[in-house]
């Protein structure tokens, strides 16, 4: 089978919902924390969670603090969010938090960068929504000048610093891989425009299909040196000992999964913002594809199967799966959701340690970019930066 890197998407939510972690957040993190442990010594090579604010779809509002636990717990996991949303971030403070979790781990951090898609937070947040693109891209500016300039003086629309001495720098040189998150035509071509790794879930096959070579033609458009960026694709993953009790232990949870704790947001005066998907009056093509989705995905397991929106069966069946839908998009790295809707621990675990063991081994074993061993030492005993005088 084609190489793969393998990776899982920590889905940590749901535990302030009765039966769940206790109802409190650090049962919540513990249980996640133990996980990631379990996945480190299984060989999983990523690690990602996604940041929400006053959010039902996730309860990471600090992800920098939640992967440093993460981080101090493992020892190979690369880690990161899926994303940090970059607008609701002071990006000299994001670059140094990064910066500071990149040593904390020893060089093990990904970078994933989105500019937010749910209407509500921006509002409570008191930004503004239709300007989220412009202030990711002032942001990342500056946060790549932070972690590359002995100090940033930048004058923009929504943030402007004068001779900041941005540190620590990276522990990875020059900075931590970059990646970003993408549903649209638009957000794929400007990742491939600034030459980004890229991670993308929810759409179909079909959907993903257009998308991802559509990134990669962008990408030979620009000529960019080195080679070509890597390609996520995040799904739904659950796996027993054979396809029927897969589909028994999965199904209730699957249908529920999408919609869990939604009342959170839809209750309160603000509620989903000015459009009840959420999306404001940004009624792209690939938002009203993503509400479709959303509203069968409730209705129908058969849907999520026929769709590859989720890959459910035995170990053989996941695997022949996988191997199929990255021989038709391409894709370079894939992170599993094991945590779907409120399903048991016990088989949360046991769906993570077949990936492992039983769908792994069918692909090239999974080797995430690591710094040697003689750099690391290096680093370590001369703490200077390419970007700082000595």
């Amino acid at each position: 089978m084609s190489e793969l890197e393998f990776g899982a998407w920590g889905s940590v939510k749901n535990y302030d919902i009765e039966g769940n972690y206790g109802g409190v957040a650090a049962g919540a993190y513990d249980e996640h924390i133990r996980q990631a442990r379990l996945m480190d010594e299984l060989g999983y090579t990523y690690y990602w969670i996604i940041e929400h604010q006053a959010s039902y779809v996730g309860a990471i509002t600090s992800p920098t603090v939640f992967l440093t636990a993460v981080a101090r717990e493992t020892e190979q996991l690369r880690i990161g969010a899926m994303i940090w949303v970059l607008p609701f971030h002071n990006p000299i403070r994001l670059a140094e938090e990064i910066a500071t979790l990149d040593h904390l781990s020893h060089g093990r951090v990904e970078f994933g960068t989105g500019i937010g898609t749910h209407e509500h937070e921006f509002i409570r947040l008191g930004l503004d929504y239709y300007a989220r693109r412009e202030m990711g891209d002032e942001a990342l500016n500056i946060i790549e000048r932070a972690w590359t300039q002995p100090e940033v003086t930048y004058h923009g629309r929504f943030w402007n610093f004068d001779e900041m001495l941005p540190r620590p720098f990276p522990f990875q040189s020059p900075h931590p891989p970059i990646w970003a998150a993408a549903h649209s035509m638009r957000a794929f071509e400007w990742a491939a425009e600034r030459n980004y790794d890229v991670g993308t879930n929810i759409s179909t096959d079909d959907q993903l299909a257009d998308k991802l070579a559509y990134f990669r033609k962008i990408w030979k458009e620009c000529k960019h040196p080195g080679p070509m960026p890597r390609q996520l694709v995040v799904r739904p993953v659950h796996i027993a000992e054979t396809d029927e009790k897969a589909r028994e232990e999965v199904e209730p949870y699957l249908l529920e999964s999408m919609a869990i704790g939604r009342e959170m947001v839809t209750n309160t005066r603000i509620g989903m913002g000015t459009d009840p998907r959420g999306k404001g009056y940004d009624n792209t093509r690939y938002t009203r594809a993503n509400g479709e989705i959303f509203a069968q995905s409730r209705k129908s397991y058969d849907y999520w199967v026929d769709n590859n929106l989720a890959l459910i069966g035995s170990p053989e069946t996941v695997a022949r799966k996988l191997q199929e839908s990255q021989d038709r998009l391409g894709f370079t790295a894939f992170a599993a959701n094991h945590h779907i809707g409120r399903m048991p621990t016990d088989l949360v675990d046991k769906s993570i340690t077949l990936m492992a063991k039983e769908v792994f081994p069918a692909f090239e074993k999974p080797k995430g970019p690591v710094i040697p061993i003689s750099l690391a030492a290096q680093r370590m005993s001369n703490p200077v930066h390419p970007g700082m005088a000595p």
